[in-house]
């Protein structure tokens, strides 16, 4: 076989890769308190995504907007079928395109309080699956002056929801905080999640300190790939967001990652080595669920 003939079949091997692969986009935003611009911000990245031929493109928490204090948290706020999400849909219609959001700040039915709902639209533009925050971010550290209190404006969401079937697999809905819980990873990925998300807006100190390492370790102990879209940069004069928007594959590598300003970042997912993970460190079968069927916390 003469060179020309092997580099042909290599192109032509490449090609066919590119043609079948299922490429993902993580996407990092800076919102603000004005929904429209917000919007603007989001029609973009999708639009850059979908240029890319991307298959779902996946936005931050808060990507509907970040407010300045409690009282507008709620005052902006809308029920999911509300001009906003109304807006998500269109979006991902017009442009033939999977959408995942999260958190949206999704108006409870008292109009007193929101919920933190992470929303899958499809291509069609129909909300196919919408997972409400189980695990709020309440810290009151007097010794350090910090507090941030999500359950002062936040209503606490009360079930796991099954992971959802799309075009580059079995995609599981979480949201930032909820990254600190492997039980809930773990639990999804029982329930059949080859994909893990975690759309964030992480803090900037906390950020530097456990952002990519909580990630990986879920990745790696659930075999399972891991996107996280994240807000960057200062939202007001009160709030700044670490960003680092990440893609990583059931091995714990980093496959793509975004730069410290508003973009996306493209990656493959590869099902084949998901099951070739699992197949080659079988951690499911060793599990010793005989002694430790539930996990709950002693009292401190």
């Amino acid at each position: 076989m003469t060179t020309l003939h092997i580099t042909l079949m290599k192109e032509t091997r490449r090609l066919i890769s590119t043609m079948t692969s299922k490429l993902v986009a993580v996407c990092q935003m800076r919102s603000i308190n004005d929904k429209q611009k917000n919007l603007e911000v989001v029609s973009q990245l999708i639009d850059e995504a979908k240029q890319r031929n991307v298959d779902i493109a996946f936005l931050p928490e808060a990507c509907d907007y970040m407010a300045e204090n409690k009282k507008e948290v709620v005052e902006l706020a809308e029920p999911l079928c509300g001009p906003t999400v109304t807006c998500y849909k269109e979006i991902a219609a017009r442009n033939n395109i999977w959408l995942s959001l999260g958190g949206i700040h999704e108006l409870a039915d008292n109009k007193e309080k929101i919920y933190n709902t992470h929303i899958l639209i499809d291509n069609k533009g129909s909300l196919v699956s919408a997972y409400r925050k189980i695990h709020l971010f309440d810290m009151d550290n007097k010794d350090v002056g910090i507090r941030l209190m999500e359950s002062d404006y936040v209503i606490k969401g009360n079930e796991i929801i099954p992971p959802v079937s799309t075009p580059v697999g079995n995609l599981a809905l979480s949201i930032c905080y909820d990254m600190r819980f492997a039980e809930q990873s773990l639990l999804l990925r029982n329930m059949g999640a080859q994909i893990l998300t975690y759309p964030s807006a992480f803090t900037y100190q906390t950020g530097a300190a456990h952002w990519e390492v909580i990630l990986r370790a879920r990745a790696i102990e659930t075999q399972c790939y891991v996107i996280a879209a994240a807000q960057v940069g200062a939202h007001n004069k009160k709030r700044t967001s670490w960003g680092h928007s990440v893609i990583i594959d059931p091995w714990g590598t980093v496959l793509a990652q975004c730069a410290d300003k508003i973009g996306i970042a493209v990656a493959e997912i590869d099902l084949d080595l998901l099951t070739k993970v699992r197949k080659n460190m079988p951690c499911e079968q060793h599990r010793r669920t005989d002694l430790y069927p539930s996990m709950k916390c002693r009292e401190s």
